[in-house]
């Protein structure tokens, strides 16, 4: 899914808003706001995001691998893409990895396996990644 570099003020409010609703979004929508706020606050909202596309892909794309994987993928990007100084970066890319390893487990994509693996012990022996 492709979107501009910049999100214009109403496509931010917009999100804004409905994240802040007071009934629960489905979470093909908290993606997509997700997706827009990201471009204006990428700190805040990258690990929500990262969160939020697990979450997608496991509610939504259970019965869709490929599209379940993309999505996964897709959260250890955004977890990639947090500051490497902050605190809880690691952690959460664990996690996405962890999850996109399970996609594969589930896949039978023993290939991409061994990369993943290395990726997250990398992470957590503190070399990063």
């Amino acid at each position: 899914m492709t979107y501009s570099a910049h999100a214009s003020h109403d496509a931010v409010l917009r999100a804004r808003v409905a994240l802040l609703g007071s009934q629960t979004l489905p979470a093909r929508q908290e993606v997509a706001a997700y997706r827009v706020l990201v471009q204006v606050s990428p700190l805040a909202y990258l690990p929500l995001l990262a969160e939020a596309l697990y979450e997608y892909s496991r509610q939504d794309f259970a019965h869709l691998p490929e599209t379940a994987l993309a999505l996964r993928a897709e959260a250890v990007a955004a977890a990639r893409r947090v500051y490497a100084m902050e605190p809880a970066r690691d952690l959460l890319l664990i996690k996405a990895l962890d999850r996109y390893r399970e996609q594969l487990v589930l896949m039978d994509r023993k290939e991409e396996l061994d990369a993943v693996e290395r990726e997250m012990a990398l992470v957590a022996s503190g070399a990063g990644a």
